[in-house]
Parts: C-alpha cells; sequence; structure tokens
C-alpha cells in the first residue's frame, strides 16, 4: 500500500544534446520515461508523477496511464522543478518526502527506490540517496563516476562526508560509487532550493555538495548496482537488450 505522504516526481525534458529526444525513445515498445514511470510504480511507496516543461512527454506519460505535471521551462536544476510540482500536486502540504528519481534510469529496480525512502526511518537524515561499491578498476579514476566518501553505520548504510570526481578515498578498502536518486524531507527540500549555489558544489559540479555545506545531513543505502544511465547511443542499445528480455 502506498504513503499518501510520499510523492515520487520524475523530472524530464528534452534538452539532452547527445540523445536528442532522450525521454521520448523507444525501448521495448515504450518511450523510456514510461519504463522509470512504472519502476517507480511498482517500488509502491507513494503517489508517482513525471515534473515536465515539454507537451510531448506529458501527452506520452499520461497516454499509459501514469500522471503528469507541467512546470516552467526556465528551471536551472530537477530540484527546483520538482519543488514547482511539489506546490502544484500537494498545495495541502500533505506530502512529507519526496523522491527525485532521474528520467534516465529506465532499469532501475524498484526496491533500491524503496531503499532510499527507509533511510529517512532515521529522523537526523534530511536527504537520502543511493551507492554501489565500485567494482570495476577503471570507474575508480574516472571523473564521471561520482564517487561518495561516507562513514559505514551498518551493513548497508553510510553517512555521507563528501561526494567528489577525484579518486577518493585514499587506500585500501571500498569506493562507493554515487547513484544520483535522492529521497528529500519536504523540510529540506525547501531549504536546499533556496540555497545559493555553494563554493563546492561549484568546483565539482555537483549539486548535493550546496546540501552538504549548509549543514545537511545525506546518508546512503548501499545497493547491489549502479543502474543504467542511458546518455549515449550506446547506452540506448544496452537498455533496449535488457528489456527487450522482460
Amino acid at each position: 500500500m502506498t504513503d499518501p505522504r510520499t510523492l515520487v516526481l520524475i523530472p524530464a525534458r528534452m534538452a539532452a544534446t547527445r540523445l536528442p529526444g532522450k525521454p521520448l525513445l523507444d525501448i521495448a515498445g515504450l518511450p523510456m520515461i514510461v519504463h522509470v514511470a512504472r519502476r517507480a510504480s511498482e517500488a509502491a511507496i507513494g503517489r508517482v508523477a513525471v515534473a515536465t516543461d515539454t507537451p510531448e512527454i506529458a501527452e506520452a506519460v499520461t497516454a499509459h496511464g501514469f500522471e503528469a505535471v507541467m512546470t516552467s521551462p526556465d528551471h536551472p536544476s530537477g530540484s527546483d522543478r520538482i519543488f514547482e510540482a511539489l506546490g502544484k500536486l500537494d498545495p495541502s502540504q500533505t506530502v512529507q518526502t519526496i523522491v527525485n528519481v532521474q528520467g534516465d534510469l529506465p532499469t532501475i529496480p524498484p526496491g533500491d527506490i524503496a531503499a532510499a525512502v527507509r533511510v529517512l526511518d532515521n529522523p537526523k537524515v534530511d536527504i537520502a540517496t543511493l551507492a554501489a561499491e565500485i567494482r570495476k578498476d577503471e570507474e575508480h579514476t574516472n571523473p564521471n563516476v561520482v564517487k561518495l566518501i561516507g562513514s559505514p553505520i551498518g551493513p548497508d548504510r553510510l553517512h555521507a562526508l563528501y561526494f567528489t570526481r577525484a579518486t577518493a578515498p585514499y587506500g585500501d578498502g571500498p569506493r562507493y560509487h554515487h547513484i544520483g536518486l535522492y529521497a528529500y524531507r519536504r523540510a529540506a527540500l525547501e531549504s536546499f532550493v533556496k540555497l545559493a549555489p555553494s563554493t563546492l558544489e561549484q568546483r565539482e559540479k555537483l549539486e548535493q555538495l550546496r546540501a552538504l555545506e549548509a549543514g545537511m545531513r545525506i546518508d546512503a543505502a548501499i545497493v547491489g548496482s549502479v543502474p543504467l544511465g542511458v546518455d549515449t547511443p550506446d547506452d540506448l542499445e544496452t537498455a533496449r537488450r535488457l528489456l527487450a528480455k522482460h
């Protein structure tokens, strides 16, 4: 049974340059954004809606039985887009947990989405996210693989201390690939969107550092693998192969 206090929002727009029209590209007979909405719905944690500035995306989503909300085309980030969507969908402020699922993750396991929400069972946590242990040697030094540096606080949890594109932490032991899915407490999201971009955020090009620099606590659930993010034609073909099997 879904929780009326939880809202899953999937920001989507047609701005990708490497893969034009990305949200509506066909994967196994469905637009990519619909696959993501299905996965979010299967997590069974709350209401699901796609937040978009593009009528064609909204039409595709609603044609497949999901909810869409139109937002401004001028938002600088997905966080700003979901905050506008939250205000439109929940004017009574019933929702207390907002989950931001990226619209280019058509294979994300529903259980991983639910795992992020469970992190907020700890009342000290402001924002929850996901991480997976890096297992490919080349990813340790790849700046496109964002590393979450954190203190272990259980067999499947990390208290995030920093996020970086550098190879870190130094020395022996696991490193963790950050997965850009977030579950916010409503108050944390309201505070976050009011903050100016921070020094380290601008240096690393990582929005989540704004929250850490403002003193917010971010914890992560450790999951088994990193979901496929579809950014290139090769990624798209991989997604098509994976989802053709289902």
